[in-house]
């Protein structure tokens, strides 16, 4: 979780891009995420843009904290090359589609905090597994990490369909990247239950149907 900042923060709305003073980069970033953010909004999800003005190497490039009971979509951009790095590989075309998936995994995060269920399992569930503190911290980090995944593929399900296992595939492979099963970004077991053209249908929210896979791969998540 960020640890926030606000003198060092600008913020944004999507209406002033264009004068705000943001890189291409943060624009090409903004954009991409822009109808995201707007559904996010007019689900009543309290959410703010900020751009950290100052340099942040090897600062995770979007992020999300929380401050005043408000998500802040945090984009820290400025002199951090992971802010590239993270989507190379992805063909020229489809970067557009990995940063609105990437948004709406945070998105997912938002909406979970402004629920009040961070960390917090649904009902009927009990962590029977190793009690230590450090164990039961990535636990929950790991949880809430394939929430928001979920989250970003019902959305990326949704608006684009015929790119939909383009984005799990590479969703996959960061996951891979980042680190052996078990790790707080071991997501794996959820991102093999949103395989499949059909594993989002239906007439429910994108919240909702995050949440049906999302109490699934709770089951086998003892790591």
């Amino acid at each position: 979780m960020l640890k926030l900042l606000p003198l060092l923060m600008l913020c944004i709305a999507l209406p002033v891009m264009a004068q705000s003073g943001l890189t291409p980069l943060e624009t090409r970033w903004l954009q991409a995420g822009s109808p995201v953010i707007a559904y996010a909004r007019e689900q009543g999800l309290p959410i703010d843009i900020v751009v950290q003005p100052q340099d942040a190497p090897n600062a995770v490039p979007l992020a999300l904290g929380f401050d005043g009971g408000r998500c802040k979509l945090v984009l820290s951009m400025r002199g951090n090359a992971q802010a590239e790095a993270v989507l190379q590989g992805v063909p020229v075309e489809q970067r557009g589609l990995m940063i609105e998936a990437m948004t709406a995994h945070e998105i997912g995060h938002c909406q979970r905090y402004a629920q009040g269920n961070w960390h917090v399992l649904p009902a009927g569930f009990v962590d029977l597994a190793a009690k230590s503190m450090g164990a039961a911290e990535l636990r929950e980090t790991r949880r809430e990490e394939g929430y928001a995944d979920l989250v970003a593929l019902a959305w990326m399900h949704s608006r684009h369909l015929a790119d939909y296992g383009a984005v799990l595939a590479w969703m996959g492979s960061v996951r891979e990247q980042e680190g052996a099963a078990g790790g707080s970004h071991a997501t794996q077991a959820w991102l093999v239950l949103a395989g499949g053209e059909h594993a989002f249908d239906g007439a429910a929210s994108l919240f909702e149907q995050a949440q049906v896979l999302w109490r699934k791969g709770l089951s086998g998540d003892k790591g």
